[in-house]
This record gives structure tokens, sequence and C-alpha cells, in this order.
């Protein structure tokens, strides 16, 4: 009893680091950049961990491809489902959201995602677990043993770290916003100052002096690109004081991510840090 449930966890980290591998090159393809798609610090995303191992435990037996087609695809929606509600529940956010698939429930689950899902557990099930059953099988028992403690205990290290520093994610971006209005509202003061200036100069080339009209025209300009790029540099600085590295590792990892209270400020943090990226990326 023990091995077999030992051989279940070692079977569990190794479908959700698939997961993650799968998930990972998904959205980096889709955001053209890296992304760490790892809910935990580990490179891992449990969800598919845990469907395939439910797969291999309860479709195990199944032969028919359709039936376990069906079957997994009906499965791995009602465990997505539940999931994406339950973290929504405790976290007051919603990880991933497929409101723009066609065929969508709720935004928590969709037709593609489905017909991926059953085509995933007809494979794992019926080509992918068997040469997974055989290799673990290889491993010397006490191997086996010392791999699920060692392991075992990081995870549940990694899930109480991630736990603990995310749940308070909506007080931070509640801070964020506070912070971020002061530094917005400052701005607007010294664009004020700048619309006077050129009104000014706008003033002096029906007096006379057109030059001093485009140059005060240009040096606006420049100093309301420097103002945006200053303003994003403070915004960058802000998130990295307010959000812990738990919570600034999830906003950068799930594109999707949205929260129940502060998502506007969370998607304008996204903007900033978009502006940052395509700004260093022209230098």
């Amino acid at each position: 009893m023990i091995l077999t449930v030992e051989y279940l966890f070692l079977w569990f980290l190794f479908y959700s680091f698939c997961g993650w591998v799968y998930e990972s090159i998904l959205v980096s393809v889709q955001e053209r950049r890296p992304v760490n798609r790892g809910f935990l610090n580990g490179p891992l995303c449990p969800i598919y961990g845990t469907g395939a191992v439910l797969g291999v435990v309860v479709l195990g037996g199944v032969r028919n491809p359709i039936l376990l087609f069906v079957i997994s695809a009906v499965g791995a929606c009602l465990l997505e489902y539940v999931t994406s509600w339950a973290m929504e529940l405790l976290f007051h956010a919603r990880w991933w959201d497929y409101s723009n698939f066609p065929i969508n429930l709720n935004g928590r689950i969709c037709l593609y995602g489905a017909l991926i899902f059953g085509v995933g557990g007809v494979v794992i099930v019926d080509v992918v677990q068997p040469e997974v059953a055989r290799v673990t099988a290889m491993i010397p028992i006490m191997v086996i043993h010392w791999l699920f403690v060692t392991l075992f205990a990081l995870t549940v290290a990694d899930t109480i770290i991630t736990v603990i520093g995310i749940i308070d994610l909506e007080d931070s971006l509640e801070r964020f916003k506070a912070v971020a209005a002061r530094y917005s509202g400052a701005m607007r003061e010294r664009v004020g100052d700048m619309v006077d200036g050129a009104s000014d100069a706008f003033g002096d080339a029906f007096n006379g002096a057109p030059g001093r009209f485009g140059e005060k025209v240009g040096e606006s300009l420049r100093s309301g690109r420097q103002m945006s790029t200053e303003l994003m540099v403070r915004l960058r600085e802000t998130a990295d004081s307010v959000f812990n590295r738990q919570q600034r590792r999830m906003i950068a990892s799930f594109p999707k991510l949205r929260t129940v209270r502060n998502n506007e400020t969370l998607e304008q943090l996204r903007e900033a840090f978009r502006q940052l990226r395509r700004g260093e990326g022209r230098r």
C-alpha cells in the first residue's frame, strides 16, 4: 500500500512537470516572451498531475478509446472547473479565463480544452503510462522511498510558501493602487506646467518670436516621453516593493489572471510592464 502511494506521487510529479512544460511553451509563444507557467515555485502544474494520476487509476482498465476519450474530456473539465472555482473562493482571483473561446462555461472551461484533455487522456492511459510504470518499476525500492520522502517534503513546503505568499494579493493591489495614484497626480501637475509653458511660447510666436514656440514644443514632447518612462519605472519600483516574490511571479506567469476587486489596477500594472519591456527592447 505504501509503495503504491509512493509510485502514484512520483507519477503525479512527472505529469505535473509535463504539464508545466506544455503550459510554459504555449503561453511563451502567445506572449512572445519566456513565461514560467508553474503555480508553484518548482516546475510543476499540479492540476495536470492530479488529472493524469486520476485518469491512470480510474481509467486504467478502459480499453475502448472512444469511451476513454469521452470520460477523460468530461473528467478533466470537471476537475478544471472545480479547481478554478475553489481557487477563486480562496484567493479572490481567477487564474485562467476562457471567455474569449467559443462554447465555454463561465469562462472556466471550454470545448477546445475538453478536446485537448480527451486526446491527452487516451495518449496517457494507452501509450505513456505503461512506459512510465515500466521505468519506475526498475528503480530500486530504497531509492523510491527516499525520492518520495524528499520530493514530498519539498512539494509541501513549496505549496505552503506559495499559498502564504499569494493569499493577500488583493490587499497588495490596494496598496499599489494608492501609491500609483500619488505618482499619477504628481505627473499630471508636471504636465500642467508643460502646457502652461507651451501656451506662453505660443503667445510669443504671435509677438514675433516663432523660434521659441518650436523650441518649447520640442522640449515638451521630449519631457512628455521622459515623464512617461519615469512613471513606468516608478510603477515597477513600487510593484517590486509592494508585491512579494510569489505575487510578482503569479502576475508574470498568468497573463489571464483576474482579481475580484482590483482587476483594473492589475491590468494597468501589466500594461506598464509591457511598455517597459517594449522600451527596453528598442534600446
